[in-house]
């Protein structure tokens, strides 16, 4: 067997074959298979045909053909097909060889992957891989985790084949040990469910609120996309919106079912906030707004029984559209702290040592929530590591400071109209709480302490002392556990 290949990657579904492609552009050997043979014969007398692509027909040619040490990225479903592929890659690796997963699988996995294959002797990278079909050919975002002494040999495939920002620097830095490389896809997962979520609240105002067809969104969205809105998600609902069906002559967009899916990882990241205790309402809110958009059939009954406002806008179409502009802004601010701090929460519970201005330089280019303004968070870590929340930053700060009252308005103008904004609200309620120096959790602790005597600090008291209350004369003096937050 011809031992040349660079590296094989096991999985030949859109972005697998796309990623070869990309490395085989970038002057690497590469080699290929698929659990359906016949995938590989198609591709390697298709698109793969005349280059330095290798296609195997099993798991001990494909090793075979590979030079030391080995390395093997799956790019197959996450779950239990990347265990299977794992057990039958087993008896033909060798210590030191690598084993790459390129798929969204989660964290815990990766974790545990990561343990079970040193014990063995073999390496594992866990690494998320952003850019969908276009991403994957011309330049991902990507994100590695895992087994550190992996990455000197992986870097110059990852790095060669990774998107690059205006200096060059590519979109790919080694992120963290363990699960550290999924987390953080995950985590840019939560926030781009966010982003779409907001840009679809700023269509439905438009559409419903303003009644404007879609060539005149085109036109806001282009011109959004000039400035500080700068990103890849403007930029294609710009064109959506653009886009016409040959058949009808209707804007393509109006003839889609407003019902969204979901593969899981915002749901993903909300569980992990929990478990965390870090508020992120605004990414799970975007994933509540894709499940209520799955009932389709419920909302279309309720539609006819349950009435709400019948006001119509009778203001400045203009000012509104300037103000709407704002409050995306500021919303997608919050949403991008609630990220970053759910990211310096696992680094610290999980000891990773995250570095956030490199995460987002890895999100510049090449992946889904690739945006100009991700280089002011680069700025805001570099000056300062240690930053609790973005909004605390001075840039962050004075942006959010100005568009405040057009935020509010928006939102007040989208409840008298009776059009749900359920991201743009949360953020907004995310930034008045955040810099609320007294909540009413008081309260709640009395209450809890009333029906459970789970005990309450006091403010006239040193943190950490816990006290109880006998609220109705017969409780006694036996208390709950102490409360965590």
């Amino acid at each position: 067997m011809n031992t040349s290949a660079d590296i094989a990657v096991v999985g030949l579904a859109v972005m697998g074959e796309n990623l070869i492609l990309n490395m085989e552009s970038k002057g690497f050997t590469v080699a290929c298979f698929n659990r359906t043979v016949s995938k590989v014969e198609e591709f390697t007398n298709g698109r793969a045909k005349g280059k330095r692509i290798i296609g195997c027909r099993d798991i001990p040619q494909l090793v075979a053909s590979l030079k030391q040490p080995r390395r093997i990225m799956l790019m197959v479903k996450a779950g239990k097909p990347v265990d299977e592929f794992i057990t039958q890659l087993l008896p033909h690796l060798t210590a030191g060889d690598i084993v790459i997963d390129g798929g969204n699988s989660h964290y815990s996995d990766t974790a545990r992957r990561t343990q079970d294959l040193k014990e063995r002797g073999i390496l594992f990278v866990g690494t998320g891989v952003s850019g969908g079909e276009e991403g994957a050919l011309l330049g991902p975002s990507i994100m590695p985790g895992g087994n550190a002494d992996a990455w000197p040999s992986v870097k110059p495939i990852f790095q060669g084949i990774a998107a690059r920002v205006g200096d060059g620097s590519p979109c790919c830095e080694w992120v963290g040990p363990d699960g550290a490389g999924h987390f953080v896809k995950m985590v840019h997962n939560g926030i781009e469910y966010g982003d779409m979520q907001l840009i679809c609240e700023a269509y439905h105002l438009m559409t419903q609120g303003l009644g404007m067809r879609a060539a005149d969104m085109h036109s806001v969205f282009t011109e959004w996309d000039r400035g500080v809105l700068d990103s890849y998600l403007i930029e294609i609902t710009s064109e959506i919106l653009a886009k016409i069906d040959p058949e009808s002559g209707t804007p393509m967009v109006d003839l889609i079912l407003d019902t969204a899916g979901q593969k899981g990882t915002g749901k993903w990241t909300s569980q992990a906030a929990l478990d965390l205790g870090i508020a992120t309402p605004q990414i799970t809110e975007a994933v509540f707004a894709r499940c209520l958009s799955a009932i389709k059939d419920e909302r279309v009954a309720a539609s006819r029984i349950l009435k709400g406002p019948r006001a119509a806008f009778r203001g400045d179409r203009a000012r509104f559209l300037a103000q709407l502009h704002d409050a995306v802004y500021a919303s997608k601010i919050c949403s991008y702290a609630q990220g970053f701090q759910l990211l310096r929460a696992a680094s610290q519970e999980h000891q990773w040592n995250l570095n956030f201005g490199e995460i987002a330089l890895m999100w510049r280019g090449g992946c889904i929530i690739r945006a100009q303004f991700l280089g002011k968070i680069k700025e805001a870590f570099e000056k300062r590591p240690d930053l609790a929340n973005l909004l605390l930053d001075p840039y962050f700060r004075k942006v959010v400071a100005k568009a405040q009252s057009a935020w509010r308005n928006v939102i007040k103008t989208a409840v008298k109209l009776g059009i749900p904004v359920p991201a743009m609200v949360t953020a907004l309620t995310y930034y008045d709480a955040y810099r609320c120096a007294r909540l009413p959790a008081n309260l709640l602790q009395a209450q809890r302490d009333y029906f459970g005597a789970h005990t309450y600090e006091r403010i006239d008291k040193p943190r950490g002392e816990f006290f109880h209350t006998d609220w109705t004369g017969q409780g006694g003096k036996t208390s709950a556990s102490t409360y965590s937050v």
